[in-house]
């Protein structure tokens, strides 16, 4: 199997960016509206549960946890898993305070960030942990809400995630799942992307197990350099455990 391409440093910034940044920090002072409506992707996909509060949330493929932490807002206890250490290693380290990190800008010129948690969080307590989504650990329970965004097209076997997830969720638990379907061979190996469109094969997938509720989309924006950005959107769908 390849190297992790998430482990690098310049990946690590990236994420830093992408989950704590300022827009300020993030954007060309001027800049069209559509990418200012990009910013937050890891807030905004946390709000598509029903209000209210429960006592055990994942999420998948947290990345550099802010997701997690916001989670945290209306959970006793959320557990943040991802396939990079490094990620989960800068997202224990905001824990305990502002990470320093460089953001690239152009070339070999670079600009001193820091990332931090938003004031008052996290609320519940909050944990994270490397773990593999095709391979979670027997013993993890289950969860009230499941959180994965952006993670089911970067799995080289995204099935044996959706053959987990009727047994990670609650009876009238929720579950929410954000891709862009930008299926690629160098994450899943083409005899694995589905068939016809993502929103069929997940309906097919799910069905039995899970009633979908919503089908929206959630645009999100990374800045590679000072001239480079990646706008895309996300297919979001949000289900509840039968």
């Amino acid at each position: 199997m390849n190297a992790n391409p998430y482990e690098s440093s310049r990946l690590l910034a990236e994420y830093l960016l992408f989950h704590y940044g300022a827009a300020n920090e993030i954007l060309p002072e001027e800049s069209p509206a559509g990418m200012r409506e990009a910013l937050d992707f890891a807030v905004r996909t946390t709000k598509h549960f029903s209000p209210g509060q429960v006592a055990r949330t994942l999420d998948l493929g947290c990345a550099v946890g802010r997701s997690t932490y916001e989670l945290s807002r209306d959970s006793s206890e959320t557990l943040g898993i991802d396939y990079s250490h490094s990620f989960i290693h800068a997202a224990l380290e905001l824990a305990i305070g502002p990470l320093s990190y460089e953001r690239l800008d152009e070339a070999k010129l670079r600009t001193a960030l820091e990332a931090r948690i938003p004031a008052g969080l996290p609320v519940g307590e909050v944990s994270f942990e490397t773990g593999d989504a095709m391979a979670l650990r027997p013993d993890l329970g289950d969860f009230d809400r499941v959180h994965a965004a952006n993670l089911l097209c970067r799995l080289g076997f995204p099935a044996m995630l959706l053959k987990r997830l009727p047994d990670l969720v609650r009876p009238g638990g929720e579950l929410v799942l954000a891709t862009p379907c930008t299926w690629l061979g160098e994450f899943t190996p083409p005899e694995n992307w589905p068939v016809g469109s993502t929103l069929d094969w997940l309906t097919d997938e799910l069905a039995r197990d899970f009633e979908l509720l919503k089908v929206t989309d959630e645009p999100f924006l990374i800045r590679e350099t000072a001239r480079k950005f990646q706008w895309t959107r996300s297919m979001l769908t949000v289900w509840r455990k039968r």
